[in-house]
């Protein structure tokens, strides 16, 4: 293992990685505070902040693999949170979650 960047490159990286992990901890503490499995809007913030990070940190190693891996996610996971917020809700659909007011011609 090699530890041969700058200190600024590790610790963005770092906490790129670190960004990136916490969102299966948000949604894990999430699920267990609903019973159900959850997914909370902060998991879909963390996995942007996290992917982007990782992005840059990536293209400053220069590394096509890493750098390849993390290029479409910002997109997918910004994508997500637009179809979240369009169906006015304030987390993923996930199980049996309904939009605000409930089904549609319920409310």
């Amino acid at each position: 293992m090699q530890w041969n960047d700058t200190p600024f490159w590790l610790a963005f990286g770092l906490l790129g990685q670190g960004a990136f992990f916490s969102r299966f901890l948000v949604q894990w503490i999430a699920s267990e505070k609903m019973g159900r499995s959850y997914i909370p809007m902060s998991f879909w913030y963390l996995s942007v902040v996290g992917s982007v990070m990782l992005l840059i940190y990536a293209a400053h190693r220069r590394e096509p693999v890493f750098l390849l891996g993390y290029l479409p996610n910002a997109f997918v996971y910004l994508r997500n949170i637009v179809l979240i917020k369009r169906q006015g809700l304030d987390h993923s659909p996930s199980g049996t979650a309904e939009p605000h007011g409930g089904p549609a011609g319920t409310s």
